[in-house]
């Protein structure tokens, strides 16, 4: 077992303006937990994110920026003022416990039903392509259903989606968040503009790489408006097909993105390394990862699929300066303590991902817990 001094997990890193106590990042994992009225997170949520509070750096949830950003049931906005204090409870946990939290700004775009959005609307996109396989669900009943063919954005509209994500960002200062990342990964809003399979638009906001993040950068520029750079982040899956996502040539696309991202001085820019299913271990995308890191000089933070020799390697290596931890986050609400000290980890509970109440979500046993048991065997 290493010492905290030699263990490149362990080592204490400054990001913007926090100092981060070690390089472990809770990635952002829906749980669709969500259940009040009107998207409002609770004490449930809270207790969920402060046990999690000893890794460096906590990315909430996807969390929409409006009723339009809806496209799975029960999951949290930032949106209305009872939202904001929902999410109040969240962070006052989280910094009684001494950690650190950013909110995930989010809109799913076309990855949502008229049965989720405001008036029975058709959901928004860049272009009016379904895209095959992609699902979600509308109610604990319903289970998952198809999504089915967008609305294109109005080229007129598109400010009105920019001012989504600041009323959104302005909020999360409300709530007491230490910063926000913008979710342009996994198919969603963002990341359809993005990728050239999902946006075929003949305007300003398409076709060319440089059209195609406009509205990505804008949506950015006026998110460090309200936060300052420092206080700012941002999720790519430049390789990811999830939600029927391909880009022509994402080393242009990416690599691009990263030089505009650079010149704005963000505090870090998350990258999901994998598919999103299952596609990781030694097949990261390794020049994209190097496209990326060459035009964009801040904190990369790696994500896909690590255990923690996996992430003590690509530190080490210098790969990457954070790395972000999913499912074993979920099922180890300890797993500093747990890495720390090479202990065995708990298994998760997949049938408990998504919706549901505390179990699977904060009955997961600590280290405490288990020897307090065995002490009473």
């Amino acid at each position: 077992m290493m010492s905290d001094a030699n263990d490149p997990l362990f080592q204490s890193y400054r990001l913007g303006s926090l100092e981060l106590p070690n390089r472990l990042i809770m990635s952002p994992l829906t749980r669709s937990r969500a259940t009040q009225p009107g998207d409002v997170p609770s004490m449930m949520n809270a207790e969920y994110y402060r046990q999690r509070a000893g890794v460096g750096l906590i990315i909430s949830e996807a969390t929409q920026v409006s009723p339009q950003g809806k496209g799975y049931a029960f999951t949290p906005g930032i949106h209305s003022d009872a939202q904001v204090d929902g999410w109040r409870l969240v962070t006052d946990a989280v910094h009684e416990a001494g950690g650190h939290i950013h909110l995930q700004l989010w809109h799913v775009g076309r990855i949502s039903r008229p049965e989720l959005q405001p008036n029975g609307d058709t959901p928004v996109a860049p272009s009016p392509i379904r895209p095959i396989g992609a699902k979600t669900f509308i109610s604990a009943e319903s289970g998952m259903v198809d999504i089915l063919e967008p609305r294109a954005l109005e080229a007129a509209e598109i400010p009105g989606v920019v001012e989504q994500f600041r009323h959104g960002a302005k909020n999360a200062r409300r709530a007491g968040f230490d910063g926000v990342e913008i979710h342009a990964a996994n198919g969603y809003l963002i990341d359809q503009f993005l990728r050239s399979g999902s946006n075929q638009r003949s305007d300003e906001f398409g076709g060319s790489v440089e059209n195609r993040l406009r509205l990505p950068l804008m949506i950015v520029d006026a998110v460090i408006e309200v936060w300052g750079a420092d206080r700012v982040g941002i999720r790519l899956s430049p390789t990811g097909s999830f939600n029927d996502m391909k880009d022509h040539d994402p080393l242009a696309t990416y690599g691009e993105f990263a030089k505009r991202l650079n010149e704005r001085g963000i505090a870090y820019v998350e990258v999901v390394e994998d598919s999103f299913q299952g596609n990781h271990a030694d097949g990261r995308p390794e020049d994209i990862i190097d496209a990326i890191r060459a035009g964009y000089k801040g904190t990369y933070i790696a994500n896909g699929g690590y255990d923690a020799e996996q992430a003590r390697r690509r530190l080490a290596e210098g790969r990457c300066d954070l790395v972000s931890f999913g499912r074993p986050m979920i099922s180890n609400p300890d797993l500093v303590e747990r890495l720390r000290g090479d202990a065995p980890l708990n298994e998760w509970d997949a049938n408990t991902f998504y919706g549901g109440d505390e179990h699977g979500y904060t009955d997961y046993p600590t280290l405490t817990d288990q020897a307090r048991m065995r002490s009473r065997a």
